[in-house]
């Protein structure tokens, strides 16, 4: 199906630095040709009065499972597209879908699938590729993921998954684990970027691994050591590291729950509006009442209190939240100015993948856009300038 020719008027833009109080933007063809304070019609645009409503860049996930019931680790075309559909309707445009420790055949029957799907087309958010989170973790930050599926990283176990690096986006890893720093080189020589994650490190390992190319955080604050005692000394862990140098990009998933409203201003001031990268790391419950029970891979797990859990309600199990969510909750509670809480989960993961063509308002760049209220609400989703959600 082709994009229309629209052109939006009387919005509120939204640039990485500023928002302007009024100005209009035109699209064609899936990307945005002209912005400007004013534009004139042209034969055949569809003109939309916007009326002073914010038009932002579309939202970037870079960690999400799934939605209403649905899990990446099912593999299939179906379940991608509800979780995509689902998620566009809080302003996500873009997505990498997200893996659990699990069997590498598992693994690589989710990569396959999305390969295939990104063949396809679809409705909902743009599948990016995968973000494999796992299965080399510490077994002492296993967070929600099976501890009997927790491994060291071997050439033998990964060398499957390396065969499918140009569908990963992403992957997460205890850089301290055995074969960690072989795994890390092998990534970044396919082009694949390193997120440390569910980590024991020391201070010296967390560093090692960022000079052999790890480039991020995930889910900051959530299963990463931080400072403690070795012998009579305090050492610093993977979260002081990755605070501290400004290399790092860091996750956050401000929901809330995940992280306080103290940490999430203490991330903010740590590492400035552009290192961070707001993500969902949203789990099949999302978009389901509460109580009800989910699974997580092969995790049972339920919603309670607005987040997922184990089912022993002993550890959270991702978010049940979608992007727009996680903006006015930085805003709302840690007191994030706007322009830079949006910048957070559009242009920032924009640049953590890479993607020059998305992340902002730009002629030339894709005509990803998300339509707020002034109550921050999502009015309508664009993908490529088609409309996939809208109040």
């Amino acid at each position: 199906m082709a994009a229309p020719n629209i052109l939006f008027k009387g919005a509120r833009l939204v640039f990485p630095d500023r928002i302007e109080p009024r100005g209009d933007l035109r699209i064609a063809d899936g990307k945005i040709a002209a912005i400007a304070s004013s534009l004139l019609p042209e034969p055949g645009d569809m003109v939309q009065e916007l009326g002073g409503r914010y038009l932002a860049p579309g939202f970037i996930d870079l960690h999400i499972h799934g939605a209403l019931g649905r899990d990446t680790m099912e593999a299939t075309a179906e379940a991608f597209e509800a979780i995509c559909q689902y998620h566009a309707r809080g302003g996500t445009t873009a997505l990498a879908l997200t893996t659990i420790a699990a069997p590498t055949e598992k693994i690589v029957a989710v990569l396959r699938a999305a390969e295939a799907y990104r063949n396809e087309v679809h409705e909902g958010a743009q599948l990016l590729g995968i973000h494999a989170e796992g299965p080399y973790f510490s077994p002492r930050k296993p967070g929600a993921h099976r501890p009997d599926l927790i491994r060291n990283p071997t050439p033998r176990d990964f060398a499957p998954l390396l065969q499918w690096a140009h569908v990963m986006t992403q992957m997460t890893l205890a850089p301290e684990l055995p074969g960690a720093l072989e795994l890390i080189d092998a990534l970044r020589a396919k082009g694949v970027r390193v997120s440390g994650g569910h980590s024991d490190a020391w201070d010296e390992q967390a560093c090692e691994a960022f000079v052999h190319g790890m480039e991020g955080v995930t889910h900051t604050f959530n299963c990463m050591s931080t400072a403690r005692h070795r012998g009579p000394y305090r050492v610093a862990g993977l979260l002081e590291f990755a605070l501290s140098e400004p290399g790092i990009i860091c996750e956050l998933i401000a929901d809330g729950a995940h992280v306080s409203p103290t940490l999430m201003r203490m991330l903010y001031h740590a590492k400035g509006p552009d290192h961070i990268c707001l993500v969902t790391d949203a789990t099949a419950g999302s978009g389901l009442p509460e109580e009800t029970p989910f699974q997580l891979g092969e995790m049972q797990c339920k919603v309670c209190g607005g987040v997922g859990l184990t089912a022993d309600g002993t550890a959270l199990a991702g978010s049940t939240s979608t992007m727009i969510h996680l903006v006015r909750t930085l805003v709302r509670a840690a007191g994030v100015p706007l322009v830079e809480a949006l910048r957070m989960a559009s242009l920032n993961p924009a640049r953590a993948l890479k993607l020059s063509r998305k992340g902002m308002l730009a002629p030339g760049a894709d005509a990803d856009l998300v339509l707020l209220s002034d109550e921050l609400e999502v009015v309508a989703t664009f993908v490529q300038g088609l409309r996939v959600h809208r109040v």
